[in-house]
């Protein structure tokens, strides 16, 4: 318990997770409030073309101020863009979730068995890194029906091989030391030793890649949804959200870089957690 308190405490002092939990924090904020707090976007409006493409800070004829103006149906981009959050930050962390799930299930039994299984989980990692992620993620969507769970499964499922590696480095290092020889002597079955002593001292590293992993998820999502291979409309993502503004990116470039900037922003913050993350883990290994 000392190694994770001491990883937490440097990670509070680090000005990288600072901020990128800031960051994260208002876009779940935005994701989980926003909504509720200005309605749900409209799909239908009796006077369109007074309301499409209003600037930023900029007003419609009856006076109703839009933060960040208004898409070609004169709907209102703040409204969009947290309805769009829940679904970005959704498909990202259950994307990772999903492959840091997989991974520690193939690292932990690599890592503790050994021998021909760990041999034969080591293969089938190496050969799924050696196939490129985004052409198979691009052939998988067009073969079945894009939406969200096919979009969840195709990225946690293509993505849970550097958590495996990681999680088996760890395992293999751990499972040798003083108090898992000693639970197994006192005839601990192996499940118990994995899930009690050996998983809780190796699950730091992969943590860390999870947090790179959903700045990742949403980043491919946002690809996939502005090829029209992603979250379908009419449900929101910042990903297609980017595409219905690319018609008008010189008369009303807000239109696209509101939801570009948002996916910038959260991936950022996502990368600074994980950097934060990686130094303080390191400060918790012993000098060499």
């Amino acid at each position: 318990m000392s190694g994770a308190g001491g990883f937490l405490a440097r990670l509070a002092r680090d000005r990288r997770a600072v901020l990128g939990g800031l960051i994260i924090a208002v876009a779940i904020a935005a994701a989980l409030v926003g909504p509720q707090l200005l309605g749900p976007p409209p799909v239908q409006l009796d006077d369109v073309v007074a309301r499409r493409f209003v600037p930023p800070l900029g007003a419609t004829p009856e006076g109703t101020l839009h933060l960040f103006g208004t898409d070609r149906f004169g709907r209102d981009l703040l409204e969009r863009l947290c309805s769009g959050a829940r679904v970005s930050l959704a498909v990202g962390v259950l994307a990772a979730l999903t492959a840091l799930l997989v991974g520690i299930a193939a690292g932990a039994l690599a890592g503790y068995a050994g021998g021909l299984l760990d041999r034969a989980i080591v293969a089938v990692t190496d050969a799924a890194l050696a196939v490129p992620r985004v052409p198979f993620l691009l052939l998988l969507v067009a073969l079945f029906e894009p939406g969200v769970p096919l979009v969840v499964l195709a990225l946690g499922l293509t993505g849970w091989m550097t958590v495996a590696r990681l999680v088996r480095a760890e395992v293999r290092a751990v499972r040798g030391r003083p108090y898992v020889e000693a639970a197994r002597a006192l005839g601990a079955r192996p499940a118990r030793v994995v899930a009690t002593h050996v998983l809780p001292n190796a699950l730091a590293p992969a943590l860390v890649a999870a947090a790179l992993g959903v700045g990742n998820a949403i980043m491919l999502e946002a690809g996939l949804s502005f090829l029209g291979l992603g979250v379908q409309p009419p449900i929101p993502s910042w990903g297609n959200m980017i595409a219905s503004g690319r018609e008008a990116l010189l008369s009303a470039p807000w239109v696209a870089l509101a939801p570009a900037s948002a996916v910038a922003l959260v991936v950022l913050a996502f990368s600074l957690l994980a950097d934060a993350g990686e130094a303080a883990l390191a400060g918790d290994r012993p000098a060499a």
